[in-house]
């Protein structure tokens, strides 16, 4: 009897770390990076709309380096979102007191894709906090816009310009 409870236990063992094995075979990492301009001229305590370049993924490219194809990706779900001043170099995200970005696509609906709201920190990095939500027919997309609108709490004297670094978990059946 104690020797088959073994024989169970090991069996039961190999099946999950074999499932969580073939699961991290099938999930990948896509990165993508835009640049938001915030304008010197945006008013203090209300949110300004910026819109960004449409960002063009290279999706297919990354499939194909997975051993993937889009028709095959089942869940993308977005990881992490980093900003951090690109220009001026010096500046920090002091004057910034909410920023929320959106994705979307001509053939999608807009929706909120990471945030940070009181934002204080007088570093030149901040990490957004990710919604959960299914990114699936954005990232197939050959390319889709980020529109970011920001709050600020002090005067800008220059514009600053902030990357966007995003990075998109994937999780899809090999072909």
């Amino acid at each position: 009897m104690k020797s088959k409870l073994i024989a169970l236990t090991v069996l039961v063992s190999v099946f999950f770390s074999s499932c969580n094995a073939v699961d991290d075979l099938l999930s990948f990492t896509i990165s993508n990076e835009t640049s938001i301009k915030i304008q010197s001229t945006s008013p203090i305590n209300l949110p300004s709309e910026i819109i960004t370049p449409e960002v063009t993924t290279n999706s297919s490219a990354e499939f194909a380096n997975n051993k993937t194809k889009a028709s095959l990706v089942k869940d993308v779900k977005i990881r992490s979102l980093k900003l951090s001043i690109s220009d001026p170099s010096d500046k920090t995200f002091t004057f910034l007191k909410s920023v929320h970005l959106y994705i979307s696509t001509n053939n999608s609906n807009e929706i909120e894709l990471a945030y940070q709201d009181n934002i204080n920190t007088s570093s030149n990095t901040i990490d957004l906090i990710c919604t959960d939500k299914r990114l699936d027919e954005y990232i197939k997309a050959d390319s889709y816009k980020i529109r970011t609108q920001v709050t600020l709490k002090e005067t800008l004297t220059k514009d600053v310009t902030v990357k966007a670094d995003m990075k998109f978990r994937v999780t899809a059946d090999p072909f």
